[in-house]
Formats: structure tokens, C-alpha cells, sequence
């Protein structure tokens, strides 16, 4: 059975070598090698969001972010939370 296409830049050789490579690490560097990846997501997600609007402080990356990846619910929950602990 051909291993299925994750990606559109990879060869489906060179996939399979990486799902094999992935299929011989211990759950322990699964989760470690995952959480890496989303932590690098999240930090060029943040770049991107400074990229777009300069203008905002490192809180309102957060909290733009916050509302990009959660929702605008969230994002408006919070900043309501953080004006009324400031009042």
C-alpha cells in the first residue's frame, strides 16, 4: 500500500523514508519532536501577525493570535478579563 501524500513539496520517497524514521521513535520523542514543531508554528505565526501589524505591542500579538487561532469569543473574553483586573 503507497504511503498517502502529507505534504505537497515532498517526494513520495522521500516521505516514506521520514514516516519510517518517524515510526522507529519512542513515544516520548514523538511528543517531543510534536510539541517542537508546534511551538515553531506558533513563533512564526507570531512573526507573521508582527509582519501585518507593526503597530502592535507584544500583548496584542498575543491576544491577535489568540483570536486567529481560538476565535474572536476568546480573544474578546480575554481582553475583557484584562480590563477589568486593570480597573
Amino acid at each position: 500500500m503507497p504511503t498517502p501524500i502529507y505534504t505537497t513539496d515532498t517526494c513520495m520517497e522521500a516521505q516514506a523514508v521520514q514516516v519510517r524514521q518517524l515510526r522507529k521513535l519512542s513515544p516520548q520523542e514523538r511528543i517531543r519532536k510534536g510539541s517542537a514543531m508546534s511551538r515553531l508554528a506558533k513563533l512564526q505565526a507570531f512573526a507573521a501577525i508582527r509582519r501585518r501589524h507593526p503597530s502592535l505591542s507584544p500583548a496584542e500579538v498575543q491576544l491577535k493570535y489568540l483570536e486567529i487561532a481560538h476565535g474572536a469569543s476568546l480573544a474578546d473574553n480575554v481582553r475583557r478579563w484584562q480590563q477589568e483586573r486593570q480597573a
